[in-house]
């Protein structure tokens, strides 16, 4: 029986071995950039967001020029988007405030960053983790789901459970880093509906892999028993 402990600092050896480096797949040249496109990002692909970001920068290049965009031209650019009016609401509003209240300067603060219309707890983890490299565990539905079906995380049935449980496991240098290694790998093997065990470098030390190989051994069990 593997501790959590143990399991951790097993998927921390595998993940610095053979993604060494990992990153967020979204587009962006500066704060204002990444943290519009992570608020297009929700319950939306990173591959349509980057599709939709780079005629939104041309007319919106600053936070300045989004703080005073009408919102019918702002619509017209993230239509393609999930959720285009509460976005587009959301946008303008986080631009102003920027403005407003920090001065134009995106705060490194993750309470701060939360004040910020549009901006939940997980949007604000990305910008202190890519932005500024603090120690925070942005968790969305991959992290959430890979962690759980590692053995990284016990019973946890919301992001921030699973949020305190694998910072206080993680290594505070390696949390930003960390959320990158299960977004991506849940994104391209551990996939939610089917996961590609036969492709994955953690089966060893996976708690759903263990599982899986439990269940197919009674199933087997049970067919040589219907045999004889």
């Amino acid at each position: 029986m593997i501790s959590k402990k143990e399991r951790f600092k097993l998927v921390t050896e595998y993940f610095l071995k053979h993604r060494s480096v990992a990153e967020t797949e979204l587009q962006y040249a500066d704060p204002y950039e990444l943290i519009v496109a992570v608020m297009l990002s929700a319950q939306c692909t990173d591959k349509r967001v980057n599709i939709i970001t780079p005629a939104f920068f041309k007319q919106f290049p600053s936070v300045e020029s989004l703080a005073s965009a009408e919102e019918k031209d702002v619509l017209e650019l993230v239509k393609s988007c999930s959720y285009p009016n509460s976005k587009t609401r959301h946008l303008i509003k986080m631009a102003r405030m920027l403005i407003g209240k920090f001065n134009g300067t995106m705060p490194s603060d993750i309470e701060q960053l939360q004040e910020l219309p549009g901006v939940g707890r997980k949007t604000a983890n990305v910008i202190a983790a890519v932005i500024f490299n603090k120690p925070a565990m942005p968790v969305d539905t991959h992290v959430f789901r890979v962690s759980a079906r590692i053995g990284l995380t016990s019973n946890s049935k919301t992001p921030l459970e699973t949020e305190k449980q694998l910072i206080k496991y993680f290594p505070d240098h390696l949390i930003p880093i960390a959320h990158h290694w299960l977004i991506l790998h849940g994104r391209y093997v551990c996939q939610a509906r089917k996961p590609k065990c036969d492709e994955c470098g953690l089966i060893d030390f996976c708690r759903y892999y263990e599982k899986l190989k439990g269940e197919k051994k009674k199933i087997r069990i049970k067919r040589l028993k219907v045999l004889k």
